[in-house]
């Protein structure tokens, strides 16, 4: 049974343009076997709400990030929200979430550790009746009301044509994300796009595309360096998934003396990527503005409880549907533009950024006007 109406054609997963609505109005719930759940009343305008958050992880700077702001966003629109972190253990994170719903939650709000493996917190929120956010990344194969997220696929093809562009020839090493992370998965998906023609070309040599377990920056440093050692130091590139692995696969280039001569990727704009991209250590990394993607999230989860509408911008399949998406927008930061983006935004103040760096590495703020800013380069 569907737990949200549509009401748009159906639209491509490539395009992710066509706009679309979802619905929270009287969430009934599927189960396994596709029968119907629990019927939810939907809140009343003044009825209090309460938000459950279930989240995979804090040990990135971002995630820190996202819980701080779904909080901060919660109070200002006056709800209750509740906030579970499961350390990477899919077992701990499907406990949290049934405890969330007996403590009565009206959404809830997943950013899933393993995206297969919590499909079963779907199914168990749709018998109580309660609607489910996918956040940040996919829950797969499952019948899971709406996403929130980046264009994931689009970040990989941001890092792998960013690099190509400086380095159109050579030998590459891709240091893929956690293989338990569906956005992993598109992620390379993106690289590959990118990638898949020059290689066939002959330009370039893929010498090694591993994943880096749970994202770890020791993980990305033993692939970078077995990689160097089979390349004999010969690498123009690494495509870093995100910034914890870019700064892993920089630590590999640094035990060799080649860090800064190789053109290194990255995602999140982690504040130490950010001093490592002014060192000319980090290439470039993806920044994905968090403030949109936590306040969206907030705001969807109150309109289905309440039963409204939520306005949508795509679609994503997920192996038995096609999810109804909030895409945000991306920008690719480099030491050019890190003042006219993250700096402008908030997302971090240039003194914390240039804290310990000499004079000539930081950018002087009253650079902040120039050009530079653009969403993709």
């Amino acid at each position: 049974m569907r737990h949200s109406k549509v009401w748009a054609a159906s639209l491509l997963v490539s395009a992710l343009l066509a706009a679309a609505c979802v619905s929270g109005t009287n969430t009934g719930g599927g189960n396994a076997n596709g029968g119907a759940g629990a019927a939810r009343r939907a809140k009343g305008p003044n009825d209090p709400v309460k938000i459950g958050f279930s989240m995979d992880t804090l040990k990135e700077e971002r995630w820190q990030r996202d819980k701080e702001l779904v909080e901060k966003h919660a109070r200002e629109r006056g709800v209750e929200v509740l906030i579970d972190v499961a350390n990477g253990d899919d077992r701990v994170q499907l406990n949290q979430a049934e405890n969330m719903l007996t403590r009565g939650v009206d959404v809830l709000i997943v950013a899933p550790h393993n995206g297969e493996v919590a499909a079963s917190i779907v199914e168990a929120a749709h018998r109580q009746g309660v609607p489910v956010i996918s956040y940040d990344r996919l829950i797969r194969n499952s019948d899971v009301d709406l996403y929130i997220s980046s264009q994931v696929v689009k970040i990989g093809e941001m890092q792998a044509d960013y690099l190509l562009r400086r380095a159109p020839r050579g030998n590459y090493v891709i240091v893929q994300g956690s293989a338990t992370d569906n956005n992993a998965r598109l992620l390379h998906e993106g690289h590959m796009n990118v990638l898949k023609p020059a290689i066939d070309r002959g330009d370039i040599r893929v010498v090694a595309n591993q994943p880096a377990r749970e994202w770890l920056a020791d993980e990305a440093l033993k692939i970078v360096e077995n990689a160097l050692t089979r390349a004999n130091n010969d690498i123009v590139a690494v495509v870093a998934s995100n910034d914890g692995t870019a700064r892993g696969a920089i630590q590999a280039l640094a035990n060799q003396g080649l860090a800064g001569k190789v053109f290194v990727s990255g995602q999140d704009a982690d504040l130490a990527s950010m001093r490592e991209i002014l060192q000319g250590r980090q290439t470039m990394t993806v920044y994905k503005p968090i403030e949109p993607l936590a306040r969206s999230a907030v705001e969807a989860a109150i309109k289905l409880a309440r039963g409204e509408t939520v306005e949508t911008n795509g679609a994503v399949n997920n192996g038995r549907k096609d999810v109804p998406a909030v895409l945000h927008d991306l920008v690719a930061v480099d030491k050019d533009n890190i003042l006219q983006t993250v700096v402008k935004d908030g997302y971090h103040k240039l003194e914390r950024i240039c804290e310990g760096l000499p004079a000539d590495k930081c950018p002087r703020a009253d650079s902040a006007a120039m050009p530079g800013a653009n969403k993709e380069q």
